[in-house]
């Protein structure tokens, strides 16, 4: 089984063969030459299972690349419940397939109220309850998204390394500092609306996890590929 997981950044992609992943790696959407031979080096899978949120063109690429196995790619689309979770979003097809694989990969591994985080172009932090329930979540811009947008809209805040800092006296210190307080802050915000210490969960991830995790005043179980293992789970499942 091909596991696929397209960010809006990023491809990740994980073999998985008796349950046991036997190849990995990831690739920027941009760098399509390097992703088609990655892929191309692979064993032929039994199936293609895929989180897609890169967009449609994407899609049409990974669909080329894969064409050569003769295996449908199975996309993924979030339920109002699978494999233990219960979505109550609005409209239960319109959370994106990787916060729902996300969401799938944690409540197995915690079983218990939890936070489920992922640090990438945009930050998500969604919250299950003690029964498995989707119970909503959060969608803000990544720490480098906003960094950039800063860097891009206004003319004397121009992008340079910066440490994080209580009172920052340096335009550096005050971008990284702001960028990095709205994360932690959201984050802490929505652990506190879920529960205590005691009872409740984090599960972090994503490409900017390492850069907050040390931050965060709550416990933090730190999985660098919770979507793909959502991506197992679920393909498990509908075997």
């Amino acid at each position: 089984m091909l596991l696929l997981d397209v960010g809006n950044s990023r491809c990740k992609w994980a073999c998985v063969e008796n349950g046991v992943w036997t190849h990995r790696g990831v690739a920027a959407n941009t760098e399509w030459l390097a992703l088609q031979q990655s892929l191309a080096a692979l064993p032929a899978p039994a199936r293609i299972i895929v989180s897609n949120v890169g967009g449609e063109a994407m899609a049409q690429r990974l669909r080329t690349i894969c064409s050569k196995w003769a295996v449908p790619m199975e996309f993924v689309l979030a339920q109002s419940g699978q494999c233990g979770v219960i979505n109550t979003y609005e409209t239960p097809a319109r959370l994106g397939s990787d916060r729902w694989a996300a969401l799938i990969a944690a409540w197995r591994r915690m079983r218990r109220a939890c936070l489920v985080v992922n640090c990438g172009t945009a930050t998500t932090v969604d919250a299950l309850s003690d029964k498995g329930e989707f119970l909503g979540g959060l969608i803000l811009p990544g720490i480098t998204l906003m960094q950039q947008s800063l860097s891009r809209d206004a003319a004397q805040l121009a992008a340079a390394a910066g440490d994080l800092r209580d009172f920052p006296r340096n335009t550096a210190d005050a971008v990284h500092s702001g960028v990095m307080r709205a994360t932690l802050g959201a984050i802490e915000h929505q652990y506190g609306l879920l529960g205590t210490a005691e009872s409740t969960g984090c599960v972090l991830g994503g490409g900017a996890a390492g850069q907050i995790q040390n931050y965060l005043g709550m416990p933090v179980e730190r999985v660098d590929n919770l979507v793909l293992e959502g991506l197992q789970f679920i393909g498990e499942a509908s075997a």
